[in-house]
């Protein structure tokens, strides 16, 4: 059990939730819904009175004392499985998630997923997430997609985090190799409902995303109903002679489930290798040659890479950006379809 003792500023927020989250030394690593449980278990304090009302009106300069109990450990259990770990510190870690890892247990894959892994390699530096000891996932990408994930390793961190992520402040840029080059000098991409284009070729798609009516595993396209989405997609190399396929950068305005597959798929550019939303459509021969019809025809998983991430740091304030290059398998895949790779990319509309 920890105490946390500090003073209530000037010019208090009426409610004492608020006061608290306000004042509360940073380095207890308590964020405000932690607190609104702290306090409605018994746990705070205001001069020397237990308060369990966080609508409690408290004055400047009032003492508070939060008694926090340790960190419960997880009922998931560590797992030492290697992580590609981009950043850390005391708050966060930035991994680059391979293709083939569930990032959460779930009844299906109750082992070997990201989380096991963190919780494995972090140890005693996770301080805590809403009392237990476990790192705070606030955005996941699918099993099949490889890239950057951001976790947070404190209460505070996790608040901060899943506020951004909310707010759809994130910045989430991946990397896609598609069927087809969706440019806007194809007709037929304006005619589809929910697309437009923006200044320097920007594919924009627009719609609601919800369930499938009949398989409870996929996401589909809506217009009157769902969660709105927004995906914007540049070309950066297409490849194939004449063009069959393309390089993309994707990036979002959103983040749903499964929203690139799905927004790619609504506009007639599938991602190669998506065993839910590619369908069996292969690309000819005569444009991207017998060894490029193969690879992409055998290619495992969604061509997609979540390449970089920027966010601003829960703790430090500081905006902060991390790339990850292509990994080797849609390396090889670009280089069996002709192109060249990435290039420098452009910030976000």
């Amino acid at each position: 059990m920890t105490t946390v003792t500090f003073m209530i500023g000037p010019n208090p927020p009426p409610r004492l939730d608020k006061a608290l989250g306000r004042d509360v030394p940073a380095d207890a690593a308590l964020s405000r819904s932690r607190l609104v449980k702290l306090i409605a278990d018994g746990a705070v304090h205001v001069d020397g009175t237990i308060i369990t009302d966080p609508r409690f009106r408290i004055g400047e300069g009032a003492e508070v004392s939060v008694a926090v109990a340790a960190a419960e450990e997880s009922h998931i259990g560590p797992e030492d499985i290697p992580l590609n770990v981009v950043f850390e510190d005391d708050d966060l870690i930035v991994v680059n998630k391979p293709a083939g890892m569930v990032v959460h247990p779930a009844p299906g894959t109750p082992g070997g997923t990201l989380v096991n892994a963190l919780i494995h390699h972090c140890g005693d530096s996770l301080s805590g997430v809403g009392g237990m000891k476990r790192p705070g996932i606030v955005h996941r990408i699918d099993k099949d997609t490889s890239g950057l994930l951001v976790v947070a390793k404190s209460d505070r961190a996790h608040h901060h985090l899943a506020d951004q992520f909310a707010a759809h402040s994130v910045e989430r840029r991946y990397l896609a190799i598609c069927h087809g080059v969706p440019d806007a000098n194809d007709p037929r991409l304006r005619g589809i409902k929910g697309t437009s284009f923006e200044a320097g070729n920007i594919l924009k798609v627009q719609t609601f995303l919800g369930r499938h009516k009949t398989d409870r595993q996929r996401q589909a396209v809506y217009f009157d109903k769902g969660r709105h989405a927004v995906t914007r997609v540049r070309i950066l190399d297409p490849l194939g002679q004449p063009a069959a396929a393309a390089l993309v950068e994707c990036w979002l305005e959103t983040g749903r489930t499964h929203q690139i597959r799905v927004h790619m798929t609504h506009c007639g550019h599938a991602l190669i290798g998506d065993p839910i939303y590619g369908g069996r459509r292969k690309l000819s021969e005569k444009a991207v040659g017998s060894i490029g019809a193969q690879t992409a025809a055998v290619f495992a998983r969604q061509a997609l890479h979540a390449a970089t991430l920027g966010f601003i740091h829960p703790v430090s304030g500081e905006t902060v950006q991390y790339v990850a290059e292509l990994p080797a398998d849609m390396r090889e895949l670009l280089r069996a379809l002709g192109g060249s790779g990435p290039k420098q990319t452009m910030p976000c509309a």
